[in-house]
């Protein structure tokens, strides 16, 4: 379900979308023009009844992944002899979690105001809507079938040229002005009261062969979809003017189907009773939910030119047809992949496993969301508090360090005796971070622009090939080269950071044993009573507010390794620190640490 908090981008998807697709279809229908069939035309615009509800879809049901990445930029760091290594295990005040926050324009109000106003535009189309169908109700009770058997026979004689056997209602009410089609379950063919008086009976065959048309295509459901689409895009004056040329095209085109079944002399015939009938009656107010043989001036205007040159459709120009809108529906469909360059922040992992228990440990966790996934290597099965949470793909902030130094490693930007980093001369709020840092400091005290200068070292696209060797959660880095992993584009869930934490430890990825063992040093935590404990805590702080906190790591021992990942959040008081505290909690109430 869409929240407001998520409107805005979704919003512009559906803008971008709907606009783009309208665009598309227009021009390709400008530049085969001649080469398409009448019902061609028409059916181009079931690419836009496809387009349109793709930015609504959870970004995690579409089959691909996020993987866009814009930036270039090039920087240069003086490496020196690393100094003497500390030791591998960290001092008790691991715990202090260090972070610093990042700004982000606040755009909550401006969310909640146009999703309220969106909500009320589409309440009162909603409104409208309902009005309509009620007075589509109201007919249906005040209409009287025909009794007339040679029009009975008439309109059966129709149906048997155009291959129906379905029983439909046909009749006459004094609530209508203009024949109509209507009926999703129980289809009604109503015309005007007493029209058989100012009607001859080739004007009534042309009208029962149109509007059967109608019935024989399914326009009534097409009907439905249409309101529906232009309630939930009513913002977009372009979805309405898409719409209203759909509905031409589609007479147009049950103009040329009864054409097409005519000889060449009814033609001028056909084209004077559409003339006679539009000047008989005016266009009925329900026409949103109902197929109807008249319309605006204009548009009756535009059909009589189209019937006056009509000519019968050749074989190649159907071929012809058949081709284009093939290749359109595949151009349209392209489209699909670029939607998720607005990640939906809701974006989840698929995860599947046979050995899964889960549990509740939310006294754990009073006062956030937050997941807990512990893997056992030798029982091989996973524990997981909170399914939903625990698959919620966020930002890993200061976790993905982890993977930000073993990539220094793997490309050559860091050694391990070599992995000086000189203090850019900027003050930091952290006084641990105004000095020169190597790996061990830099992962010790999660010194955030060491990390933000590796990744400017590296060659452009290196650090895609990376994410994507690993399978880094989304991998997107389109939040740029200095914050694609501070609150920003690259999300990764609790599930995918056990799930890599394994394949990091075992080397799965077939990178360097000795840059393998050098991140594995650097991560090192604190011992006890023969188990050893290894981590990376993560705080997320954006405009001051600590809203995202991680713990992730394992536990060595002689007799197993657990691999965990914890994840809180709130509004104001999420951190790896109190991350840690939770993770602590549990493995020591499991007997693990």
């Amino acid at each position: 379900m869409i929240t407001s908090s998520q409107f805005l981008s979704v919003f512009l998807e559906c803008l971008l979308v709907s606009s783009f697709t309208i665009g598309v279809i227009l021009l390709l229908k400008n530049i085969f023009k001649k080469h398409l069939t009448a019902q061609a035309h028409y059916n181009l615009w079931f690419l836009l009844l496809l387009a349109l509800p793709l930015p609504l879809i959870p970004i995690q049901l579409m089959p691909f992944s996020d993987s866009f990445s814009f930036w270039n930029s090039k920087s240069s760091v003086q490496s020196q002899t690393a100094p003497s290594a500390e030791s591998p295990l960290r001092q008790n005040n691991w715990m202090e979690d260090i972070a610093v926050s990042v700004e982000r324009y606040d755009l909550t109000l401006l969310n909640n105001a146009l999703f309220y106003i969106w909500i009320s535009g589409v309440a009162v189309l909603a409104v409208f809507t309902l009005i309509a169908r009620l007075k589509i109700s109201k007919i249906k009770k005040h209409t009287n079938s025909l009794r007339n058997n040679g029009l009975l026979s008439l309109f059966e004689h129709c149906k048997h040229k155009l291959k129906i056997s379905r029983s439909i209602i046909v009749g006459e009410s004094s609530l209508v002005k203009t024949p109509m089609t209507f009926g999703f379950f129980k289809t009604y063919v109503v015309l005007p009261r007493h029209f058989d008086k100012w009607l001859s009976e080739k004007d009534i065959e042309f009208i029962f062969l149109h509007e059967l048309n109608h019935y024989k295509n399914k326009d009534v459901a097409v009907n439905y979809l249409i309101v529906i689409f232009q309630i939930l895009y009513w913002f977009n004056p372009l979805v309405w003017l898409a719409f209203r040329r759909m509905r031409l095209d589609r007479e147009i085109a049950c103009d040329a189907a009864v054409l097409n079944s005519l000889d060449e002399q009814s033609y001028m015939e056909y084209g004077n009773s559409i003339i006679h009938f539009a000047h008989k009656a005016s266009r009925a107010v329900t026409v949103d939910l109902a197929d109807h043989l008249n319309g605006s001036k204009k548009q009756i205007k535009t059909r009589i030119e189209k019937i006056s040159c009509f000519k019968s459709e050749s074989k190649l120009l159907r071929w012809k047809s058949a081709v284009i809108n093939i290749l359109a529906g595949i151009f349209i469909a392209g489209q699909a992949p670029f939607i998720s360059v607005m990640a939906h922040e809701d974006g989840s992992y698929k995860f599947k496993d046979d050995n899964i228990i889960y549990e509740d440990l939310g006294d754990y966790f009073a006062g956030y969301d937050g997941s807990f996934v512990l893997y056992d290597k030798e029982a091989d099965h996973y524990l997981i508090h909170n399914k939903k949470q625990s698959t919620l793909r966020v930002s890993p902030n200061s976790t993905y360090k982890i993977y930000s130094a073993l990539l220094g490693l793997e490309s050559g930007t860091i050694t391990d005796e070599n992995s000086l980093a000189k203090w850019n001369g900027l003050k930091y709020p952290i006084d641990s971070w105004n000095a020169d840092q190597n790996l061990t400091s830099a992962i010790k005290n999660s010194v955030t622009w060491y990390f933000q200068t590796l990744d400017k070292q590296a060659q452009p696209g290196t650090i895609q090939t990376f994410l994507d060797r690993i399978r880094y959660g989304n991998r997107d880095l389109s939040g740029g080269i200095d914050e694609y992993w501070l609150e920003s584009s690259l999300k990764i869930s609790p599930v995918e950071q056990v799930q890599l934490l394994r394949k990091f430890y075992a080397n799965e990825f077939g990178f360097k044993e000795k840059n393998i063992q050098t991140v594995k040093d650097s991560i090192k935590l604190e011992g006890k009573e023969g188990a050893l404990l290894s981590g990376k805590t993560g705080t997320g702080t954006v405009n001051g507010k600590n809203i995202n906190g991680w713990f992730i790591g394992y536990v060595e021992s002689e007799q197993d390794t657990y691999f965990f990942a914890t994840n809180i959040q709130n509004e104001d008081n999420s951190n790896g620190s109190k991350a840690a505290e939770i993770t602590l909690s549990i493995l020591k109430k499991k007997g693990i640490y």
